[in-house]
């Protein structure tokens, strides 16, 4: 259901490979709720992902840019104001990558260039986005910018790998830059820390099955959707969160604030 809450707003959106992504999802509920958006992807995961097909369907264009370029990302913001004629009022970073889980390198035995990498596209990209955009005023006062997280940050989870560190760095970020851009530009900068969702980044973690279970036992409303995730985003998108800004919001049907659940109870029982 459409409630326009987006009506005359214009956004950017990183991120969507897939119809399993959180970045296709929000983009399709952006573009129902009246928004007008551009969607971004490095050049490599355009060719392997069906963005063209989420182009269509959004009437949206697509500006490839890798995000950990600046002269990418400083190209993608000054031809989506010329797109727009105007500023942008909100941005997603959906982005994440580890060398060292895909290559399945133990936490014990990290590759550090592959760490390094990883911290860059997953983390050091968000403030690369975020600085190309305060330098060139690109976003409107009271704009919104959002980064997916995930719990990692905060709690270990073994297999997690440095995807931990890479959110953890991700979540100062939008603290750090937050205080900035809002003094500056009335713009806020926040992260949502989802449950473990079945996305193709997601279910490449070693193990990701049981992170899912566990999670959906533990929470008492079950795991938070990809879907549901996407209205959320919309919500911080709107001007009904105008002075939501510097926080991690938890998106994971109480996970995070549950203990143990009776369904984990009840499994050791004896």
């Amino acid at each position: 259901m459409s409630h326009n809450l987006l009506k005359g707003k214009k956004g950017i959106i990183f991120g969507a490979l897939d119809d399993k992504s959180i970045a296709w999802k929000v983009a399709l509920e952006a573009v129902a709720n009246g928004a007008e958006i551009i969607l971004t992807n490095a050049p490599i995961a355009l060719r392997m992902g069906s963005i063209q097909d989420l182009g269509s369907q959004c009437n949206a264009k697509i500006i490839p840019a890798d995000a950990t370029s600046v002269s990418d990302l400083e190209n993608l913001f000054k031809n989506s104001i010329d797109e727009f004629d105007g500023k942008i009022d909100f941005v997603l970073h959906s982005i994440g990558m580890s060398l060292n889980v895909r290559k399945k390198r133990t936490y014990t035995d990290l590759n550090y260039d592959f760490l390094m990498k990883g911290l860059d596209v997953s983390a050091v990209s968000f403030h690369k986005m975020l600085q190309v955009a305060f330098k060139l005023d690109a976003i409107n006062h009271f704009g919104s910018v959002l980064g997916l997280s995930y719990i990692a940050a905060q709690r270990t989870f073994p297999d997690y790998n440095d995807m931990a560190e890479n959110k953890s760095y991700l979540e100062s970020i939008a603290r750090s830059f937050g205080y900035h851009y809002g003094k500056a530009k009335n713009v806020r900068v926040n992260t949502i820390s989802q449950s473990p969702t079945m996305t193709t980044a997601g279910s490449g973690v070693q193990g990701f099955d049981a992170f899912f279970d566990y999670a959906d036992q533990i929470s008492p409303m079950g795991n938070a959707t990809a879907e549901d995730c996407a209205k959320y985003c919309i919500s911080l998108f709107s001007d009904y969160t105008k002075m939501v800004t510097m926080q991690n919001l938890f998106h994971d049907g109480g996970f995070s604030s549950t203990g143990i659940s009776q369904e984990v109870v009840n499994l050791f029982k004896k």
